[in-house]
């Protein structure tokens, strides 16, 4: 399974500056980043739950699941 982050995409529809959406969230620009580039393993409910009510979204537009590939080999378990 891989899950795929859309904020890019999310933020360009609205209008909105990674600066102006890392104010209105509370974290720097720095794990805004991150986040919208996909370089992170996990995200906290608060920060998901702060990026939406700034953006006015669903966590849904912001995170797709997509299926691995036939082949592909499955994450180990924890």
């Amino acid at each position: 399974m891989t899950i795929i982050l859309r904020l890019d995409r999310v933020m360009a529809d609205r209008k909105m500056s990674l600066n102006q959406l890392a104010e209105k969230v509370g974290i720097s620009n720095v794990n805004l980043s991150n986040i919208k580039t996909g370089k992170i393993s996990a995200i906290r409910f608060s920060t998901l739950n702060g990026i939406c009510k700034a953006l006015g979204c669903q966590p849904g537009d912001i995170l797709e699941y997509v299926e691995d590939e036939e082949g592909e080999d499955p994450p180990s378990s924890l």
